[in-house]
C-alpha cells in the first residue's frame, strides 16, 4: 500500500476529493465541530489560502485522493504568527496504516521549513486513533477543554496537543526570524 503513497502539494482541483473525505468527519462525528460539511468551492478556497501561508497536502494511493491534512492560523494576534493549528483527515478504512503518520511527517516537516516553531492540535474526545497518533508523532498534551463543543446531541471535550518544529522557540532573547 505505502509504495503507491504520493504525498504531494494540494492544488484547488483536490478540492472535490478532500471534501469527499472531510464530509462523513463533519456529517457523523465530533471529530470536526463544523455542523455542515463545507462545499468543494468552500475548500478551494481553503486550500488557496493554506497554500499561501501555511500548506495543504494530500496523500495519493494509486493516483486517487485519499487523505489530507494541513496547517492554518491557531490566533490572529501577531505574537501568535510563529505557531500553527494542524489537522489530518483520510477516509474511512485508511486509520492505523501509516498514512497519518506520512501526511503528518510532510506537513510538519513543510511547516517547519516555513518557519513555524510550533505546531497545536486539538483532538475532540473520545478519539483514541487520533490521540495515538499525534503521540506518536511527538505532540504532548497540554490541556483538556471541558465540554466546549456541542454536537451530536452532547457535549465533547478537546485535548490540546503541541509539539515543536525544527529546534522550536528559543528563549535566548533574539527574535523569531520572520515567516517565509
Amino acid at each position: 500500500m505505502a509504495e503507491s503513497w504520493l504525498v504531494r502539494d494540494a492544488t484547488v482541483e483536490d478540492a472535490a476529493a478532500c471534501a469527499r473525505i472531510y464530509e462523513p468527519y463533519v456529517r457523523d462525528t465530533a471529530v470536526s465541530f463544523e455542523l455542515e460539511p463545507p462545499t468543494p468551492a468552500q475548500l478551494a478556497d481553503r486550500i488557496e489560502a493554506a497554500l499561501a501561508r501555511h500548506a495543504w497536502l494530500v496523500l495519493e494511493d494509486g493516483g486517487r485522493v485519499v487523505g489530507y491534512a494541513h496547517g492554518s492560523t491557531f490566533n490572529l494576534r501577531a505574537a501568535y504568527d510563529w505557531s500553527t493549528s494542524v489537522s489530518v483527515y483520510l477516509e474511512p478504512g485508511r486509520r492505523r496504516t501509516g498514512a497519518g503518520r506520512a501526511l503528518y511527517t510532510a506537513l510538519l516537516d513543510r511547516l517547519a521549513a516555513r518557519g513555524y516553531l510550533t505546531a497545536l492540535a486539538g483532538v475532540a474526545l473520545p478519539n483514541e486513533a487520533s490521540v495515538g497518533l499525534h503521540t506518536a508523532m511527538g505532540f504532548e498534551p497540554v490541556g483538556t477543554y471541558r465540554r466546549v463543543g456541542w454536537k451530536l446531541g452532547r457535549w465533547h471535550d478537546v485535548a490540546r496537543f503541541q509539539r515543536p518544529l525544527g529546534a522550536g522557540p528559543s528563549d535566548d532573547g533574539t527574535p523569531p526570524a520572520p515567516l517565509t
